[in-house]
């Protein structure tokens, strides 16, 4: 009876020890069947979905590059015209403003082309640069209304370094040709460059097809090169542009021996007659224009002021402008105000000086 217990406990303690010898390795497997598997999985590429939609993005389509290129011809060639252009600003004879219009150098002493309604009336006017730089225009060298085109005589220091435009001559224009606007960059937007193609064309005239703001009056159209074909002179729906054959004709005309003029001075300006000289009574002095504070700018002009026998000004007449427009007007204010004595009339010729310390 004892035997037979002893072979039952022994029994039950080797189920025991099996158990706990066999459990922990089975859980071992299981878990390391699971770690295998995993890692056995294949690894997912890109070709996925999302990777392949990625692709296209990042190389340019032949589209794409063929609308880039124009745009940068066109960039360069703003830029190589850009600095030539000028903003053209027209003053009567009392120094009220008459208009503002484009305009371009067409020389390195000055010369500088524009339409011939910019300066219609005018009896002095001012050319501004981008950059900042103003030059007193001392009058008209060649115009022309037929053409609405005129060639006017800026005064240029003579070791100034002036960006000009070359005029094409001879080139040959077809409708459908491509050119480009450029308007001047003091106009804001309106000035930027327009790529632009001929519609039409009329002998001396060439019509663009699409519109430009009312400031591109007087801007240079210029092909590829840079070189001017024309010079608008209608702006708007629809662009009227003069050949620059018919510009190069009008500055054919002007020689060596041209003076500069302004017209309305000289129709207004009969023959002078030896008239006494006015006694002035009140005539205080220009102030300094509170636009220009720079330290060290000055001009000098003269002025020719008449009076009637009430001793009032009737006409101020620019005879050498002080090279800078803000100085012009201030004069021009206050010589309104002089007075002579009653009774007189006649007419005298005022030198001033604005000069900062």
């Amino acid at each position: 009876m004892r035997t037979i217990r002893l072979t039952v406990r022994y029994a039950l303690c080797m189920a025991v020890l099996v158990i706990v010898m066999h459990a922990p390795t089975s859980t071992t497997e299981l878990l390391g069947q699971s770690l295998l598997a995993q890692q056995s999985q294949p690894t997912p590429t890109a070709t996925t979905p999302q990777a392949r939609s990625a692709v296209p993005a990042i190389t340019p389509s032949p589209e794409a590059k063929a609308i880039q290129s124009p745009s940068s011809e066109l960039a360069n060639t703003e830029s190589q015209v850009r600095p030539s252009v000028i903003w053209v600003t027209a003053f009567d004879a009392k120094g009220n403003l008459l208009r503002t219009e484009t305009g371009f150098f067409i020389s390195a002493d000055g010369r500088l082309a524009t339409t011939e309604r910019a300066v219609e009336g005018g009896a002095n006017a001012v050319a501004k640069t981008a950059d900042g730089g103003i030059y007193n225009i001392s009058g008209i060298l060649a115009s022309s209304k037929e053409l609405d085109v005129a060639v006017l005589q800026a005064d240029v220091k003579p070791r100034k370094l002036l960006r000009f435009l070359e005029l094409n001559k001879t080139g040959e224009l077809s409708v459908g040709a491509s050119v480009v606007v450029i308007g001047s960059a003091l106009a804001g937007n309106d000035g930027s460059a327009r790529e632009m193609t001929i519609a039409a064309q009329h002998g001396n005239d060439f019509e663009l097809r699409g519109t430009t703001p009312a400031s591109a009056a007087g801007s240079p159209v210029v092909d590829e090169a840079g070189a001017v074909v024309g010079v608008v002179t209608s702006a708007g729906e629809k662009t009227i542009a003069r050949s620059s054959a018919a510009l190069a004709s009008l500055f054919s005309k002007v020689t060596s021996d041209t003076q500069p003029r302004w017209l309305a001075s000289a129709e207004g300006s009969p023959t002078p007659k030896p008239t006494p000289k006015p006694r002035i009574v009140y005539a205080p002095a220009p102030a300094f224009p509170p636009g220009v504070s720079q330290g060290g700018v000055s001009g000098t002009g003269r002025f020719r002021l008449s009076f009637d026998p009430n001793g009032n000004v009737t006409n101020i007449q620019v005879v050498r402008s002080t090279g800078n427009p803000y100085f012009d007007q201030s004069a021009i204010k206050t010589f309104q105000q002089w007075k002579s004595a009653p009774g007189q009339g006649g007419s005298v010729t005022v030198p001033v000086t604005f000069q900062t310390r």
